[in-house]
């Protein structure tokens, strides 16, 4: 009688970073939901996606939390500075300014978005370069 393995016991195998495949995946989505419901909802609503993976994975996988709360405060952040950006659009002298915080936040949203998401994929945490801490 042959006794046939399968080459991994676990369902769920650790990649070298030691993050499981559903932690990858839900942290890959806290980073990509930002940039994703932004531009769904012209970027009102670029807060809500991270939020609510954190509120979902925020006691069951450490990993996942920090993912999304990191992710949380970058898009608060950049809403932020989105809506500075619009307030001096409002003045005349300041509209260039405006109109270039606006771009650069929407930009920063989607790019770094986007690497923290090819990291988080890899089960490497990422820490935003600019964010304001609101989550942990």
């Amino acid at each position: 009688m042959t006794n046939y393995s399968a080459p991994y016991s676990n369902p769920n195998p650790p990649n070298h970073a030691g993050q499981p495949g559903e932690s990858r995946t839900a942290a890959m989505l806290a980073h990509l939901s930002g940039p994703i419901s932004a531009a769904v909802s012209a970027g009102w609503l670029a807060i809500v996606g991270p939020l609510l993976v954190w509120l979902l994975y925020k006691d069951k996988d450490a990993f996942v939390r920090h993912e999304a709360a990191d992710a949380f405060n970058f898009q608060v952040t950049m809403w932020l500075v989105a809506l500075v950006g619009g307030v001096l659009c409002i003045t005349v002298i300041l509209i260039p300014l405006g109109v270039l915080m606006i771009i650069a936040a929407v930009l920063a949203s989607v790019i770094v978005g986007i690497i923290a998401a090819v990291k988080a994929s890899g089960g490497q945490p990422y820490n935003y370069p600019w964010k304001l801490s609101f989550l942990s």
